[in-house]
């Protein structure tokens, strides 16, 4: 029986012993003091007080207080590069699919035999060139207007290229094509006047 009261006051004794070894109890500044603790996190980490950047070493917090902040500051900044990732993924996905929305196409038109170029519906004029003519009709027309619409020369010319472009997500398909002659729609014939009451 004093054998056993023996050795439970000798356990009692080695965990008190135990408890005191560890250095929860110690101030930051202590426990980094010893060379081989200075490059640990706890003892380069700094925090705000009052307005200014201390480090940690510089306190008198307790180690196992300075633990649990070191812990907490790991912690946020593991979400907070992941909240970054997550907000670079996203905003790499929408560049790239306003890229591909958003991105312009162009189509030409090659038009014969007419003063005016024009591009199709949904499309914009860019540019327009006159590709072919003859000196014995006076050589290259001139270039009398050029807006979004249509381009006009002073004469008929006997080719022309109309380069229309316009964003992808609100035109067709763009197709290359020749054009003889006008590319106006065809004018529509005005219905016929309405008899006059008069008589004459």
């Amino acid at each position: 029986m004093a054998h056993a009261r023996l050795f439970a006051g000798a356990a009692l004794a080695l965990a008190l012993a135990g408890c005191q070894a560890i250095p929860q109890q110690q101030t930051v500044a202590e426990y980094c003091a010893a060379d081989n603790h200075k490059n640990e996190g706890v003892c380069r980490l700094k925090v705000e007080i009052d307005g200014q950047s201390v480090a940690l070493a510089d306190t008198d917090m307790r180690l196992s207080q300075a633990r649990a902040v070191a812990d907490d500051a790991g912690a946020a900044a593991a979400r907070a590069q992941a909240s970054a990732d997550e907000a670079r993924q996203l905003a790499s996905a929408a560049m790239t699919k306003a890229s591909r929305d958003d991105s312009v196409v162009c189509e030409t038109r090659t038009i014969q035999q007419s003063n005016v170029g024009t591009c199709r519906p949904g499309y914009t004029v860019t540019s327009c060139t006159q590709t072919r003519f003859t000196y014995r009709a006076g050589g290259p027309s001139i270039l009398r207007e050029i807006n979004d619409q249509q381009c006009r020369f002073q004469d008929k010319v006997l080719e022309m290229q109309v380069r229309c472009c316009a964003n992808a997500s609100m035109a067709p398909t763009p197709v290359d094509e020749l054009i003889k002659g006008s590319p106006t729609a065809p004018v529509s014939t005005p219905p016929p006047p309405e008899p006059s009451p008069l008589r004459y």
